[in-house]
């Protein structure tokens, strides 16, 4: 199991890394609204959260930053720098791989409790940090197709 979940990590996380090769520096300020958040934003976004995820529902012991999540977070502008990014989201997806292998097949059905969905068994919240990433992934396509 922990093999099979894996692969669906990777492939759900394509959503985004197929489009990495394609984002240039001066796209990481583009926003599709003045009130929205900046891909380069939602680039830090992900790797925060899924290094968060790491830490928290899967148990890695890593030290996780915390700059574009909480309820007076907003987009400043400050993530500008891609070679920055695309590290931070290197790290992130290595971080929860590893984290899901520490895992055995058994692990899965454990639960685990959040404030921000609850108690769900551990495979319940792999899906979350999935679909999180590919959500914010359809967004930074939509910033790279229409923003200008």
């Amino acid at each position: 199991m922990t093999a099979q979940l894996l692969q669906m990590f990777k492939m759900g996380r394509t959503r985004l890394t197929n489009q990495l090769p394609h984002i240039k520096e001066s796209d990481l300020t583009k926003k599709l609204h003045p009130n929205s958040n900046s891909l380069g934003f939602l680039l830090q976004h992900i790797a925060e959260v899924e290094l968060l995820f790491a830490k928290n529902v899967f148990g890695l012991d890593i030290k996780v930053t915390m700059q574009t999540v909480g309820k007076t977070i907003h987009d400043t502008g400050k993530f500008t720098v891609l070679e920055s990014e695309l590290k931070l989201l290197t790290q992130s997806a290595e971080a929860l791989e590893k984290a899901i292998l520490s895992h055995q097949d058994e692990d899965w059905s454990s639960n685990v409790t959040t404030a921000e969905f609850g108690t769900v068994t551990k495979a319940e919240a792999l899906s979350r940090i999935i679909s999180h990433s590919a959500y914010h992934a359809g967004q930074i396509g939509l910033i790279l197709k229409y923003a200008s």
